[in-house]
C-alpha cells in the first residue's frame, strides 16, 4: 500500500503539469475588443485625460473602486456585444461573465443584492454566537475567525 502513495503522487504531478494555460473567456480574446481596450486606455487612463476620467466620474463610482480600466473595459465589451448581435453571432462572455448592463456603480446588481443580504444574515447570526456562546469554548475563536 505505501509504494502506491509516491506513484500517485507522480501520476498527479505529471497530470498537474499536462494541463494546458487557462484561456480567457471568448470576449476577452477577441482582437476588437482588445484592440478598443488598449485605445481607450492609451486615449483616457493617463495624465491630464486620467485626470478628466476622474473630474467628470460620479462619487458612487470613486467609492465603490471603479477605475478608468474598469471603465474601458466596460464600453468595449459593450462595443463588441454590439458588433456580434449586428452579425447575428451569439453574445460571448467577457472575464468569465455574461455582459450585465450597469446600474449605478453595480454591474450585477441583482448578485450585488444577494451577497449583501447573505453578508448581513452572516453578521446577525455573527452576533447571536457571540451571544449565546461563552468565549471560553473550544470552537469560540475559530467560529468567530471564519464569520468575521
Amino acid at each position: 500500500m505505501a509504494a502506491r502513495a509516491p506513484l500517485l503522487l507522480r501520476l498527479l504531478l505529471l497530470l498537474a503539469a499536462a494541463a494546458g494555460p487557462a484561456r480567457g473567456s471568448q470576449g476577452d480574446r477577441e482582437p476588437l475588443y482588445r484592440e478598443c481596450l488598449s485605445r481607450c486606455e492609451l486615449q483616457n487612463c493617463s495624465g491630464a485625460a486620467l485626470r478628466h476620467f476622474r473630474d467628470r466620474q460620479p462619487l458612487y463610482m470613486g467609492l465603490t473602486g471603479w477605475t478608468c480600466r474598469d471603465d474601458c473595459q466596460y464600453d468595449c465589451m459593450w462595443l463588441t456585444v454590439r458588433l456580434y448581435q449586428r452579425g447575428g453571432h451569439r453574445v460571448p462572455q467577457f472575464h468569465g461573465k455574461w455582459p450585465f448592463r450597469r446600474f449605478l456603480c453595480f454591474q450585477e446588481p441583482a448578485s450585488a443584492l444577494a451577497s449583501f443580504l447573505n453578508g448581513l444574515a452572516s453578521l446577525v447570526m455573527l452576533r447571536r454566537y457571540r451571544a449565546a456562546v461563552p468565549p471560553t469554548a473550544p470552537t469560540y475563536g475559530t467560529c468567530t475567525a471564519f464569520a468575521g
